[in-house]
């Protein structure tokens, strides 16, 4: 192993002590580093799903109006790298290890790797971020929240820096931190909101709706719902209506960031892995890949497959009961059969666990598999179809990463290198 990928390593050993939610600590920390953070204008982005792709859309949007923009997103899917873009082009492991050892220097004043106190991977790499956007100058960052908002380490960003805001969505997940009904989850999203910020949203539970709309009220923040407006959705080459969801809000936030009407076009040309990602094997099999992770998800994972109007094979792989109750319950309504696999991260659920998730009406096939043998190759899928039938892959980005990385033959991916959450006091 060389130097970088032992610096690597152990910025993941840092995952073994979970998030570490707060902002002093962040905030001490960027004190120490010259606080780049402030140096780049910013859309800052929180919501339970949809934030990954809404952040893309903004990307997109800002450099099709010549700006050189930063991308921070989470997780990654195959290389550590994808979470700091610039311009998409995603930040090497040299460097990512070079600001791993800058950033180290810096966090001495908190101890130690594996210390109580020294900061957790997640805050480690929105460092990193907020240092490489600084310094190559970008024209304005598009952040994606981790978890929550108000205790975001992301959430270092100051008003007259993050001058727009996007809440993608309000649904279940992570209901052990963040809160059982939408109202309490909403005023964790809603912790990103500050005075003099444009905050857009829209499609909200209305107990979320009304949270947001009183915390801007409240704070001093302009509040646009961006369902509400009487315009036709935007196109965009990412499948399902979420997505045209996800685009108006992108298309309002840049607009209002950019300070005049921008164009749409760049929506026709996302590039987002593992959303509703098609792929033809060697076979002409046709292969879909999709993050539906929880339960929000599966009801946008619904709509999709009632479009297709095909029968699947499914393969899926998931984080936790209640998400693999959400996910297995829509998926077979649509499988033929259903092979049940555990991504390679502890807190995947068992395929036993699994099994008892799928629905006592389901009349399929249920099979217990792993990645390895159902893609041995490179574009290769041991399971056969019918005619039409489409395989679908759905769960856990960590299953997304690992299958993406198994069809495409990619050497050397780092789906291991990857955040642990914890039930954690706040």
């Amino acid at each position: 192993m060389n130097d970088v990928q032992k610096i690597l390593e152990e910025l993941c050993r840092l995952r073994n002590f979970g998030s570490k939610l707060g902002l002093e600590r962040m905030r001490s920390l960027m004190r120490e580093l010259g606080n780049p953070q402030n140096a780049v204008p910013a859309i800052h982005i929180a919501g339970t799903n949809g934030k990954g792709s809404t952040a893309a859309m903004c990307e997109a949007l800002l450099r099709e109006q010549g700006l050189k923009c930063g991308l921070y997103t989470s997780p990654h899917l195959l290389r550590l790298g994808e979470r700091i873009q610039v311009n998409r082009e995603i930040l090497s492991d040299e460097k990512i290890a070079a600001y791993v050892q800058e950033v180290y220097r810096a966090a001495k004043i908190f101890g130690k790797p594996g210390d109580r106190d020294f900061p957790s991977f997640f805050e480690l790499m929105t460092a990193i971020a907020f240092l490489h956007f600084s310094r190559e100058r970008c024209d304005v960052a598009v952040y994606e929240c981790g978890l929550g908002g108000r205790l975001d380490a992301t959430n270092i960003l100051e008003p007259q820096v993050a001058t727009n805001v996007i809440i993608s969505s309000i649904g279940f997940d992570h209901c052990d931190i963040l809160g059982s009904t939408y109202a309490e989850i909403a005023t964790e999203k809603a912790g990103i909101i500050k005075r003099g910020q444009k905050v857009f949203s829209g499609w909200l539970p209305v107990p979320a709706y009304t949270v947001i709309q009183d915390c801007c009220r409240s704070r001093g923040a302009f509040f646009e719902d961006v369902s509400s407006l009487k315009k036709t959705l935007p196109e965009t080459n990412l499948f399902g209506e979420h997505q045209r969801h996800n685009a108006a809000l992108a298309l309002a936030a840049v607009s209002s960031f950019c300070k005049k009407n921008v164009s749409a076009g760049a929506l026709l040309k996302i590039d987002w892995q593992g959303r509703w990602q098609s792929m033809t094997l060697e076979d002409g099999q046709r292969l879909i890949l999709d993050v539906a992770h929880n339960e929000e998800c599966a009801k946008a994972l619904d709509a999709m497959l009632a479009q297709t109007d095909k029968k699947i094979v499914a393969i899926v792989g998931v984080l936790g009961i209640e998400r693999a109750r959400a996910i297995l319950k829509i998926v077979s309504k649509y499988a033929r059969k259903i092979i049940l696999v555990r991504p390679d991260q502890e807190r995947a659920c068992s395929q036993e666990e699994l099994e008892s998730c799928v629905p006592d009406d389901f009349k399929g096939t249920i099979k217990f598999s792993s990645l390895a043998e159902i893609f041995p190759k490179a574009r290769k899928c041991i399971e056969q179809t019918d005619d039409g039938e489409i395989i679908l892959v759905a769960g856990s980005c960590y299953l997304v990463g690992e299958a993406l990385a198994a069809v495409t033959g990619t050497p050397s991916f780092q789906v291991h290198l990857q955040d642990k959450i914890e039930n954690l006091k706040k």
